[in-house]
């Protein structure tokens, strides 16, 4: 019994610690947006190792998404309902003696919309701000505490170089997504120290050409989109518009400068890892049930020899082979079934130690218990049938003559 209580239990364990573990990076891809495409700029290998080889020198780099690109999908893909443009500049954000290290995303009023990013404080900058060129901007939640320790930041001012920017909004805070790429080099696993400013102002305030200083040389970079976000009308549109999309930027953009991500073909391939790794997991654990049921069946075959003798006087008295049968098979289910129900609940239990003193996020589902307990009747009747077979086949007279 022990045996199936522990079989039963790594199951249980296993199967949640890896739901736990898809869970996580499938709500990442997804709040990329099912319909969305994702492009980056990337910088060409060529031009990376260029702007490496002198140390007195400077360069322009041009690369990336354009503004032309964006026109040009607008004019020649019809499945496309939104596309959300943005750049992305690094710079210290200053509250008077405080200062913090912060990726600037210069970007447009549906940001929270299409990237289904919240504004937990406040507002977002509107249309009539972003045409105006206003000096506003939005604070990720992660800049607030350090920035304004003692109270709110709402209609307080935040100065990045020589400029100011009246804060108009606070952004929940948000797990990144699992893959990189671009030249915003987003790298760590939550989006930390970001600053949300309207795309006009940014490109008055920066202009087109970012510079990048290093010892002994500086570098520019002309990049006029770091980032877009193309919504389509349908998700089952998603991955032909990505084909179109791809087909319309190989033909204008001479140099491999950007790259594609689909959110869509992400959150599928998670499902898929997920049921390779869920099925991987059951089946080591099912081993433990197996190993369990073969220790029921060699007890119920001991205990078969034992009672020899009163399997003789059952038949004696009237005992059909129907009902020898029914006895040690009821005893052998009983026997698992009470495994089985110990097991499911040390398999609920253990996850939350695991989520507790691991870390691990741990989902105990509603199908993974009552699978567990399914597996171990059914171990009980497998691996019972034999034993009581063999006692049902006894001859009474030798039966009875057993010492």
């Amino acid at each position: 019994m022990l045996g199936i209580v522990f079989g039963v239990c790594s199951v249980i364990a296993m199967l949640a610690i890896g739901e736990g573990a898809s869970h996580e990076a499938q709500e990442q891809i997804k709040n990329l947006g099912s319909q969305n495409i994702i492009l980056r700029s990337v910088k060409p290998p060529e031009q990376a190792k260029a702007s490496d080889q002198g140390s007195q020198q400077s360069y322009v780099l041009q690369y990336g998404l354009t503004y032309a690109d964006v026109k040009r999908i607008r004019a020649t893909i019809t499945d496309v309902q939104l596309i959300l443009p943005s750049r992305i500049m690094r710079e210290y954000v200053w509250n008077i003696d405080r200062r913090l290290d912060c990726e600037i995303v210069a970007t447009v009023p549906w940001y929270p919309t299409l990237r289904h990013h919240e504004v937990v404080a406040g507002r977002f900058f509107t249309d009539h701000e972003m045409d105006a060129k206003s000096s506003v901007c939005v604070l990720g939640a992660e800049l607030v505490p350090v920035l304004f320790p003692l109270g709110s930041p709402l209609g307080q001012h935040v100065r990045v170089g020589g400029s100011y920017y009246q804060v108009v909004g606070v952004m929940a805070v948000r797990t990144k997504n699992p893959e990189t790429g671009g030249d915003g080099q987003r790298n760590s696993q939550t989006i930390a120290n970001t600053m949300f400013i309207p795309l006009e102002t940014a490109k008055t305030r920066y202009g087109e050409i970012l510079r990048k200083v290093r010892s002994g040389s500086f570098e520019q970079e002309r990049v006029e989109l770091h980032e877009l976000t193309v919504e389509v009308a349908s998700a089952d549109q998603v991955m032909a518009t990505a084909d179109a999309v791809t087909a319309l930027l190989e033909r204008h953009h001479k140099k491999k400068d950007y790259e594609i991500v689909v959110p869509l073909e992400l959150l599928r391939r998670a499902e898929r890892t997920k049921q390779i790794f869920n099925i991987v997991l059951g089946s080591i654990a099912a081993i433990s049930l197996l190993v369990g049921g073969i220790g029921i069946m060699n007890i119920m075959l001991a205990s078969v020899t034992e009672r020899t003798r009163e399997i003789g006087i059952r038949r004696a008295l009237g005992a059909k082979r129907e009902d020898i049968i029914t006895q040690f098979l009821v005893e052998a289910i009983i026997l698992s079934a009470a495994g089985g129900i110990l097991g499911v609940l040390l398999g609920v239990i253990i996850p939350h130690f695991v989520s507790q003193f691991a870390g691990m996020r741990t989902i105990v589902t509603f199908w993974s218990p009552f699978l567990a307990f399914t597996i171990s009747g059914a171990v009980g009747v497998i691996f019972g049938i034999y034993p009581a077979f063999r006692a049902a086949a006894m001859d009474p007279v030798e039966a009875l003559r057993h010492e």
